[in-house]
């Protein structure tokens, strides 16, 4: 059996008669990506800073690259890398030099060979011996993320890495991302996209006021919450006022001309659907099934929009 590349169990942090943490647990299996979603003042940081060896806990254990992190520090720090939502290179060196410079620090052997591969990696070669000055936002954080991968770490953890971002650049990091997956890399990952958690994700936690409120994979989470429907539009609005006689289980929408019917969106309840709009001879001019996505978990689950969601 595989060790889990992370193991929290009955974590507790608090300051002063603050609780930030009350008992948290959570297991993250080798090669997947987990991501750690709760608004303002939730404790994901707090998790971060624990499992990172920055913090010390109040109680519980945590196992992290199969070292206890209050005992073997030490080994948990060679195993990951940390980036966080700001970039962190020395903007008077260039690319290929902050490289160098992160070779330098963690005594890799063959440096000129693994700066290489980096700069290729991460299609940063041509901008190499440029300032990181002069480097867009999303080649900063391309080059954040290639500096920590300088050790090979087993497990990397992602502090809101696309924050800023445009959508072309938030992309590219994605794509990044799940290449690390592919080749064995854990990611804990933080952000404040949910459309980034449900892309990236094999298992979601959502952290509200100390506790874990829910965990699983997105679609575990999705089902959870109800809300799946169906849409219809209307070209007028006396064909609005005809199909909500006849689904008087609808709510509508007088400005956009929409019924929404309370639906398990299978093909079932569809064709039931379009046989009592054809037994009243009606036409509706689009047909759209609606499931609830992340950020309506967010909300069910911790009562703010997703608008708030910080790490």
């Amino acid at each position: 059996m595989t060790t889990p590349a992370i193991t929290v169990s009955g974590l507790r942090k608090a300051y002063k008669d603050k609780v930030v943490l009350d008992g948290i647990d959570f297991e993250i299996p080798a090669g997947t990506v987990f991501s750690l979603l709760g608004p303002n003042g939730a404790g994901k940081t707090t998790t971060v800073n624990v499992l990172t060896t920055l913090m010390k806990a109040d109680g519980g254990t945590v196992r992290v690259a199969g070292h206890d992190v209050a005992t073997e520090a030490r080994q948990v720090r060679a195993a990951i890398g940390v980036t966080g939502q700001f970039a962190a290179v020395d903007e008077l060196l260039t690319g290929r030099e902050n490289l160098r410079l992160m070779v330098d620090l963690s005594s890799v052997r063959d440096g000129e060979r693994v700066v290489t591969r980096l700069l290729e990696r991460f299609e940063l070669t041509g901008s190499a011996d440029k300032p990181a000055s002069t480097y867009s936002g999303g080649m900063r954080r391309k080059l954040d993320l290639a500096m920590t991968l300088v050790g090979d770490p087993q497990i990397i953890f992602l502090d809101e890495p696309t924050t800023g971002l445009d959508p072309r650049s938030r992309h590219t990091m994605w794509t990044i991302v799940r290449g690390l997956v592919a080749d064995g890399v854990t990611v804990f990952l933080t952000t404040q996209y949910l459309e980034e958690a449900d892309q990236l994700a094999d298992r979601i936690a959502v952290l509200d006021q100390g506790r874990l409120v829910a965990q699983g994979t997105p679609d575990e989470l999705k089902r959870q919450i109800p809300g799946t429907h169906v849409r219809l539009r209307f070209t007028t609005a006396a064909d609005l006022d005809a199909a909500a006689q006849a689904l008087p289980e609808a709510t509508r929408d007088d400005d956009a001309l929409t019924l929404r019917v309370p639906s398990d969106g299978g093909t079932t309840s569809l064709r039931a659907l379009l046989d009592r709009l054809d037994e009243y001879s009606l036409d509706a001019e689009g047909l759209s099934v609606h499931t609830p996505d992340l950020d309506d978990v967010f909300l069910a689950l911790t009562g703010h929009t997703a608008e708030v969601v910080a790490p």
